[in-house]
């Protein structure tokens, strides 16, 4: 994460926070925004960070919503990040699209991935192991709701939201049982960090980073605008204490606690 995420910037959102585990590495930014559709992972993190950072910076936003229907504007954000979640996405193009959407002009986004091409899964296959193919382009759900994807995949569709990849480090190398039993933590943390910049040329551990840049002639968000309704789109949200409210088709988004909700918008 030190080697893909830029230090700092006006605004960033992490998809899939969680208890905003990740969150300490933000201190650069103005405004956090932690989004999860979990709302005991969010009461969690507020309860940990607060309301701000040291000093006031930064500040931080607690959403609780879905990565196919992000409630912000277009081209708001300055850095997206999304690890560890995407697996959880039965309709990942569309996930990517909507963090392609709310990037800024040149903005960032770090991604981690599950990956279908890892060593493991080769060898089970050539040892007929495993009923699927890691060489097969389309993403494989190896279980409910847990997808793995296949690298040049990933990077067909990033490119086809606008996105270029800039550069590529792989992780868990040394996911394996009986190396975790034999050869103490520390050392196998030291041998995964010096294999993570071989990602550049190949990628066969189970898990994937990657950083990709928006192209520079995509419109930003329009000034002093930050929200948009997830039921129509429209960004004429009135807050109204309590909620937020869309004067276009009337749905409302509860503010309580501290924690943003656009996981529905009664109207």
């Amino acid at each position: 994460m030190r080697t893909l995420l830029p230090p700092a910037g006006r605004h960033l959102v992490e998809v899939g926070a969680g208890f905003g585990r990740l969150a300490d590495l933000y201190g650069g930014y103005e405004t956090v925004v932690l989004l999860d559709y979990a709302h005991s992972q969010l009461v969690q993190a507020r309860e940990r960070l607060g309301d701000s950072g040291p000093g006031g910076q930064p500040r931080y936003v607690y959403a609780l919503g879905d990565f196919y229907r992000l409630p912000f504007v277009s081209g708001l954000f300055d850095t997206v990040v999304m690890v560890r979640t995407l697996h959880h996405a039965a309709d990942a193009p569309a996930a990517l699209q909507g963090l392609s959407r709310i990037l800024a002009p040149t903005g960032t986004l770090v991604l981690e991935f599950a990956n279908k091409r890892n060593l493991k899964a080769i060898l089970r296959y050539l040892l007929r192991r495993q009923p699927w193919s890691p060489f097969d382009p389309q993403p494989v759900e190896f279980a409910e709701l847990n997808f793995d994807f296949h690298p040049a995949w990933i990077r067909q569709h990033l490119g086809e939201t606008g996105l270029r990849i800039e550069r590529v480090r792989t992780v868990s190398h040394f996911r394996v049982g009986f190396l975790k039993r034999a050869v103490p933590p520390g050392l196998l943390v030291a041998l995964d960090r010096l294999c993570q910049p071989t990602g550049e040329l190949w990628q066969l551990s189970p898990s994937v980073f990657l950083r990709a840049v928006a192209p520079a002639d995509k419109s930003s968000s329009p000034p002093g605008t930050f929200f948009r309704c997830t039921a129509c789109g429209s960004t004429m949200l009135v807050d109204e204490g309590d909620r937020l409210r869309c004067t276009d088709c009337g749905a409302r988004f509860p503010f309580q606690n501290g924690i943003y909700d656009f996981r529905g918008g009664d109207r």
